[in-house]
């Protein structure tokens, strides 16, 4: 699995441009799988510190319990509505919960109470972006997947 810096290494454009999707919106969308199986969405902001990718949650929100349970996770940038719409990203992994209080503090720092709320580093084994190409008649899917490398289609 790898670190966000692991992924900015391996693919350093690809990695600029879904920084900047999910740079583009505060709320992105986070899937979990509950503990039956099925998917669960939840809405989720993300930090990029120390080189990795974070998610917090509040303490013992179903999110987060579907996390501790399975760790697979997919997360979307969101995106503009159609008419404003240039592209968005996807990533996908596993999540390690962070438990270290001072960790977590210098992690969340002063957007949360470390004691009162999760803390989780991502290891990320897929990220792709789906934008407008050049010119605006197509869509170009470009993708990096842990251990194979960046890929690229255009769809007409």
């Amino acid at each position: 699995m790898a670190s966000w810096s692991d992924v900015e290494a391996e693919a350093p454009k690809l990695a600029a441009l879904a920084r900047g999707f999910l740079d583009a919106y505060v709320h992105k969308t986070l899937a979990t799988l509950r503990h039956d199986g099925s998917p669960r969405i939840s809405g989720t902001e993300v930090v990029f510190a120390d080189g990795e990718l974070w998610l917090g949650s509040m303490w013992r929100a179903l999110k987060a319990l579907d996390l501790r349970r399975d760790p697979r996770f997919a997360l979307h940038s969101g995106s503009a509505d159609p008419a404003g719409w240039t592209g968005d990203a996807k990533l996908a992994g596993r999540i390690e919960e962070i438990t270290d209080s001072e960790r977590k503090a210098a992690i969340i720092g002063a957007n949360a109470a470390p004691d009162s709320s999760h803390l989780f580093r991502a290891d990320i084994t897929e990220v792709v972006v789906v934008r407008l190409g050049d010119p605006a008649d197509h869509l170009v899917i470009e993708s990096w997947h842990a251990g194979r490398g960046v890929a690229r289609q255009d769809r007409r």
